[in-house]
């Protein structure tokens, strides 16, 4: 981003480019995916490699590695761009590329990256990431039960995660355990799980509201046999790893929101304009224009916003999440744009009437998934807490 030659603040060219890319693919080959992926919680399995074909896919990670060496704000566009036609898979996407796939790439050992992310990155392997449980949702860290044990050369994982996007599908799943329950949250440890290890199955796929298709599951780990060395940094250590980690998955969930709202958005204008009723379109009607209106306002402020804060969040390193101005800022963006997302969907449907509430219109789709965005990453509950604790300090 930057300031142009008008004085505007604007994206530049090569993000402008970036986001057509995603903007034109995806209304191509993803949105016509939507209501099958809604009506039977379907996972389209060509999706992801063909993700890793356009080089969207480990954005972030290094070249040597099989990513393209960018930056969080391209992965935030590409995020915009797909949740603009298929939101359920911009978040099977921030799954796999921002929760797994940067978090290997940021804290693992250089063994575990040659490893694992030359196949994330191309999209032969599906990410996710274990750290929600039964007991441990908003408290994730202190609530956790999942436990690690070192024995006889190799890790013994016991334990629920609950609430997994793309744990039905994941090949690859990093996974957040107690090592040492004395210490408590700071006592957990993160761990690389691959599908066929003994002791680790999927337990149930589960039925969701809205963005159904990123499938979800619950994991269970009975004496799940883990190698030593799919520890991901030091052992005890992962609360920085989790920490940072969750203030970056703040800033790109964020940029859903923006994908969501904008789509909403353009659904209404179209809607308003074709919708005739007393002998004229009802975007001749001053209430219908007010809505427009607002959520236009809505739009344009969480896209600036969410914008801002991605910006600075690419720049934060391994060591600094989790506290002071970029903790508060990932938490108020998300739970700015989450709120005006849902404002915008619900004014949408409002503009649509009857046709709204029907299940199989993109609008119903729409407003049946925007809640979760008040809920995942940290409900809006947690955000204002973040931020009212980082100003009162």
């Amino acid at each position: 981003m930057g300031v142009d030659g008008t004085g505007a603040f604007t994206l530049t060219r090569e993000q402008t480019q970036i986001l057509d890319t995603v903007d034109g693919f995806a209304r191509a080959h993803l949105w016509p995916l939507q209501q099958k992926m809604d009506d039977e919680e379907h996972w389209p399995d060509t999706v992801m490699p063909a993700l890793g074909e356009m080089g969207l896919l480990g954005v972030t990670v290094p070249v040597e590695y099989g990513g393209a060496g960018g930056d969080l704000f391209t992965a935030a566009l590409i995020t915009q761009g797909l949740a603009r036609w298929n939101h359920a898979i911009a978040l099977s996407y921030v799954a796999h590329d921002n929760l797994c796939l940067n978090n290997i790439a940021r804290n693992a050992s250089e063994a575990l990256k040659q490893r694992y992310l030359p196949g994330l990155c191309k999209g032969d392997v599906i990410g996710a990431l274990g750290l929600t449980e039964p007991g441990a949702g908003s408290d994730a860290l202190g609530a956790m039960a999942t436990t690690a044990r070192f024995e006889n050369g190799r890790y013994l994982l016991n334990g629920t995660k609950l609430f997994i996007t793309n744990g039905p599908v994941a090949d690859v799943v990093l996974v957040y355990a107690k090592t040492d329950k004395s210490l408590g949250s700071k006592g957990i440890s993160a761990f690389i799980v691959e599908k066929g290890f003994k002791g680790f199955k999927v337990a149930q796929k589960l039925d969701k509201m809205g963005f159904r298709g990123s499938t979800t599951a619950e994991l269970v780990f009975e004496d799940c046999e883990v190698p030593a060395e799919n520890l991901v940094g030091a052992e005890n250590r992962g609360v920085g790893i989790v920490m940072s980690g969750l203030d970056l998955e703040r800033a790109i969930v964020a940029m859903i929101n923006v994908g969501m709202a904008e789509r909403a958005l353009d659904l209404a204008i179209d809607y308003a304009r074709t919708r005739v009723q007393f002998n004229k379109p009802i975007a001749s009607f001053q209430m219908v224009q007010a809505k427009l209106a607002e959520m236009y306002v809505g739009v344009q402020t969480m896209r600036t916003f969410c914008y801002q804060v991605v910006a600075e969040a690419s720049g934060m390193d391994e060591a600094s999440g989790g506290r002071g101005e970029i903790h508060k800022k990932t938490a108020a963006a998300i739970l700015y744009s989450a709120e005006t997302c849902t404002r915008v969907v619900s004014d949408a449907v409002q503009i649509f009437g009857g046709a709204g509430y029907m299940r199989e219109t993109e609008i119903n789709r729409l407003y049946r998934a925007s809640k979760l965005l008040e809920i995942g990453a940290g409900t809006s509950e947690i955000r204002k807490m973040i931020i009212a604790g980082e100003l009162l300090k």
